[in-house]
């Protein structure tokens, strides 16, 4: 749904124009330094084999509030690739992400004894602490730490300042927390969102990132977004040999974090520094110590990697019925059709509007739909309407569920008006969240719910009254004008910290437009503190409840998310803008969100905001059919772009989607990986190809899993676009007899006309596909095939693929249930001879289904060779037998090296049970003159 603040075009131009005013400092002037840090005066081990030591101030003073004299530090390598450096008041508790929204182990209790204290200073030889992969050291006074790299001694974080660094030593107050770390110029880093970032997935120097949930359209880059991620990769090429690692702050405080090429400076306006540095070395090694660390992807059902249609304005239902059988004349494929707020009784969560969705007529289209296989998912927001006669508002001030501001419940307005926000950190509030899910999924069996708005937005700010003697909302204009009497709130330090976070890309009060931040949560939490996890607590809530319902897997859809959101949800971007700046960014968010933990994401396909151009929705369709979450959605205001309503964006949509759901199962297999170790579904080229730099920033092509690279036309009026391809070969998805194969890499001009989409299926791989179709129900059931890709030419060789088949309703996603089957593919070519084969786990499963392997196409032979002795699983295939082997040249593309003729080998009209083990054999030699010897 719209954000209320849609356009902010001049947000980094102000914020280095605003930076002074609040003591900030841009990166092109000197920051200023702030005390001269602590001193470690004691430290030594605990009994679970970390430390624990003592650090006080070295002198007082009061910018931005008193310090906190005495610190508490304490060091664990947790594991045997994760390190944790936590740092608190020594003497008093203070706020951290709740252990139960995200379980770890807690640190050492306060006022432990510290061990012998220490006037003179520590020296460093006494100050390693070493784990297997992680080293981490320390110097005395000022205090500053370093954390290294065990197996090269590469320094990876060193807070350490002298008077020649940008930065100043550690600084620890109750509002204003401020870390550096010195970083080497040639590290590529990644992450720190959720923001747009126009430079591409590369993070900028002096670009400003804050990170504090905010309901401010995408379409604003440079801009604190809906969700919060403080969490960076760092990748560098040390002598040819890559290495990664990973950096967490789990702190939920609003954040500027500046990064000047050669350091980043953390300043946070409250909670503790607690870092956790992942050892990685390499990208997929990093995320799955992340993942394995805030939490594994969530399973998701097969069903949503199908296409999705949503706009906000589906007045009623003949539209949405109309919507459905569009796509089916079109015939474009439709997994799952979307309500925005529109199915509802005035806005307000958990109705139906009686007269434009009727529920009786709901239920039969609901029926319809879901006869063949269809999805229908509906948006709640958090905000309950302030209605005496309606039963979830009822409910909830009977439970007492509201966050509370002087003991009353915090009122603000969203689209129903006046409204109260849900407590999801109070379980009672779980409990009723969950019972009105039920009661809604009773009246309306919905498929999956979008929870939106839930950074929290609040269109007035302030604390604010309803107004007597006038209505509000006006039932006129764009529906996120403050209709409420509001005053603001600056009486507490709360609503206006001595330190301004660059909010809203403005310096905006950290209260503009959400929740006051001096309003309270379960057991007296502050919304300062708790802010960023508001849409993280609502999403562990709504998958509660939705689990809960049937037992099957539940399908979120989150605009605000936090570290570990993936857990439980997918994302979408947010308010996007239908221009080709929006399609080129899209992929950097994407691949960012891969790396925070939730591969389940996309942005809306065409641009939410008015209006996209015909040629723009046939090149963003040719992106988004790509996009893990593949969903066209707009705005109230727009003009209709569903798929169909332009016959070109109709074509392109037949071509990608068609093209998407043939890789149904290769996606759902990514899936499954990303459930087991996070591995994300879009990656960026360097997770294959990280030796090769020229990928580091490369933000206009993007992996799905380890090989099969999309390479989209992102710019008005072309019809070819400039790829680049790594080392290897590459062979073209839609035309497998083209090929593209280089030593050192090559960029090459493809040709790309309106409807085409270039993607390349790396050497090296197996990739299984189906049939396609309209809908992924019955695209799974159709006949694979699968594509076998050596490096061209190569007479010893082998690629590798899996297949992860399942009951996709099931709530958890692994094998040892009984329903589902897991299988690796095999090819080698060595010694004149190939072979391809599968090794099985749990083969009954997929047995049952029926699924069988229709065709082998095995790309990249030697073309001086010729097929003989074709045996499928030991037994020969004679001249009167259905099986056909077929061969036909391939074209190549080289970058100037020695000429490569290779070719395909087909094998048709195979019947191979996926379920059991297969093995396909055959001679590859010298011709014997013209005859075949088969």
């Amino acid at each position: 749904m719209v954000s209320p603040t849609p356009l902010l075009t001049l947000s980094s131009l102000l914020f280095v124009l605003l930076l002074c005013t609040a003591g900030v400092n841009s990166s092109s002037t000197p920051p200023t330094k702030i005390g001269n840090g602590y001193r470690l005066i004691s430290i030594k081990g605990t009994p679970d084999g970390g430390l624990v030591g003592h650090l006080v101030v070295n002198q007082k003073n009061n910018i931005y509030g008193p310090d906190i004299p005495t610190l508490q530090l304490s060091v664990k390598h947790e594991t045997h690739d994760r390190l944790r450096v936590h740092i608190t008041d020594a003497e008093k508790q203070r706020w951290e992400v709740p252990y139960n929204l995200l379980p770890r182990e807690q640190p050492p209790a306060l006022k432990q004894t510290i061990g012998r204290s220490r006037k003179s200073p520590i020296t460093v030889s006494e100050t390693e602490y070493s784990g297997s992969e992680l080293i981490f050291s320390y110097t005395a006074d000022p205090f500053g730490f370093a954390v290294k790299r065990k197996s090269n001694g590469q320094t990876l974080f060193n807070s350490s300042s002298d008077e020649s660094d940008p930065f100043g030593s550690l600084v620890f107050k109750d509002q204003y927390l401020e870390i550096s770390t010195k970083l080497p110029n040639d590290a590529s880093l990644y992450g720190l969102g959720e923001n747009t970032q126009p430079h591409g997935i590369k993070l900028y120097p002096n670009d400003p990132y804050t990170l504090y949930t905010t309901d401010i359209s995408a379409i604003n880059v440079n801009t604190d977004l809906y969700g919060s991620h403080p969490v960076y990769m760092d990748l560098r090429n040390v002598d040819g040999k890559p290495y990664a690692h990973s950096v967490l702050l789990l702190n939920s405080n609003g954040m500027d974090v500046f990064y000047r090429g050669t350091s980043l400076t953390y300043k946070v306006i409250g909670g503790v520094f607690d870092f956790y540095f992942f050892a990685g070395p390499t990208p997929l090694g990093v995320i799955d110590q992340y993942t394995s660390f805030v939490g594994r992807p969530a399973p998701m059902p097969y069903w949503s990697l199908g296409f999705h249609q949503c706009r906000w304005g589906y007045h009623n239902l003949s539209v949405v019925e109309d919507v459905v059988a569009n796509y089916q004349k079109a015939q474009i494929p439709l997994d799952v059709i979307w309500n925005d707020d529109d199915h509802m009784d005035g806005h307000k969560d958990f109705t139906l509007n009686p007269i434009n969705y009727p529920h009786p007529k709901l239920l039969a289209f609901l029926d319809k739909i879901h006869s063949i296989g269809m999805k229908y998912i509906v948006l709640i927001d958090p905000g309950i309407a302030v209605n005496s006669s309606y039963g979830v508002y009822q409910r909830g001030i009977s439970n007492d569920v509201f966050i509370k501001y002087e003991d009353e419940p915090y009122l603000a307005q969203v689209w129903p008006g006046a409204v109260y926000f849900p407590d999801f950190l109070n379980p009672k509030t779980v409990s009723w969240w969950g019972d009105e899910i039920r009661r809604f999924h009773e009246l309306v069996p919905v498929d999956g719910l979008w929870i939106d708005m839930n950074e929290a937005s609040n269109f007035c700010s302030g604390k604010c009254t309803i107004p007597k003697g006038k209505q509000c909302p006006t039932g006129t204009g764009p529906g996120w004008d403050c209709c409420l009497d509001c005053k603001n709130i600056t009486k507490t330090r709360w609503d206006a910290p001595p330190y301004k976070i660059n909010a809203s890309g403005l310096q905006k009060p950290v209260g503009f437009k959400t929740i006051a931040t001096s309003a309270v949560h379960y057991n007296g939490i502050l919304e300062y503190d708790a802010h960023s996890l508001y849409g993280f607590s609502q999403s562990i809530a709504t998958h509660k409840a939705l689990q809960g319902l049937e037992g099957k897997r539940p399908f979120i859809l989150s605009r605000s998310t936090y570290v570990g959101s993936g857990q439980y949800a997918a994302h979408w971007t947010g308010d996007n803008q239908g221009t080709w700046e929006n399609l080129r960014y899209s992929i950097s968010t994407m691949l960012n969100f891969g790396i925070f933990g939730v591969p389940m994401v996309g942005s809306d396909i065409c641009g939410f905001y008015p209006q996209p151009t015909e040629e723009l929705c046939n090149r963003w369709i040719e992106v988004g059919a790509f996009y893990p979450f593949s969903r066209d959605h707009a705005n109230y205001y727009s003009p209709r772009q569903e798929l169909y309503q332009w016959e070109s964006v109709a074509e392109s949509a037949r071509n990608a989607l068609g093209m998407r759901y043939k890789l149904l199962p290769y996606l759902y297999t990514l899936n499954y990986e990303a459930h087991i170790s996070g591995a994300p579904i879009a990656r960026p080229l360097f997770f294959s190809f990280p030796t090769y730099t020229e990928v580091y920033g490369l933000s206009t092509q993007f992996l799905l899993g380890s090989s099969l690279m999309v390479s989209p036309v992102l710019e008005q009026g072309k019809s070819e676009v400039t790829a680049l391809f790594p080392p290897g070969s590459w062979y073209s998805l839609f035309d497998i007899t083209q090929t593209i194969t280089s030593k050192s890499g090559l960029n090459v001009t493809l040709d790309a006309p309106l409807h085409v989409v270039n993607v390349h299926l790396y050497q090296n791989t197996i990739l299984p596909m189906q049939q396609g179709g309209m809908i992924s129900k019955e695209a799974r059931k159709t006949p694979f095939n699968l594509i076998v890709t050596f490096p061209a030419g190569v007479s010893d060789g082998e690629a590798k693929g899996n297949l992860f088949i399942d009951d996709d309703e099931l709530p958890e996603m692994k094998l040892g249930n009984g329903y589902s089957t897991y299988i690796d593919f095999y090819a080698t070519v060595t010694k004149g001879t190939v072979k391809v084969w599968s090794e099985v786990q749990e083969g009954k499963f997929a047995f049952d289904q029926g699924l069988h392997i229709e065709k082998i196409s095995v790309l990249g032979l030697d073309g001086s060779g010729q097929a003989s002795a074709l045996e499928v699983d030991g037994k020969p295939v004679t001249g009167d037998s259905n099986i056909k082997l077929s061969t036909t040249k391939q074209n190549v593309l080289e970058d100037g090296g020695d000429k490569v003729n290779i070719v395909m080998v087909e094998i048709k009209a195979l019947s191979l049970d996926v379920g059991k083990n297969f093995a396909i054999t055959w001679k590859w030699g010298p011709k014997v003159g013209d005859k075949r010897i088969m």
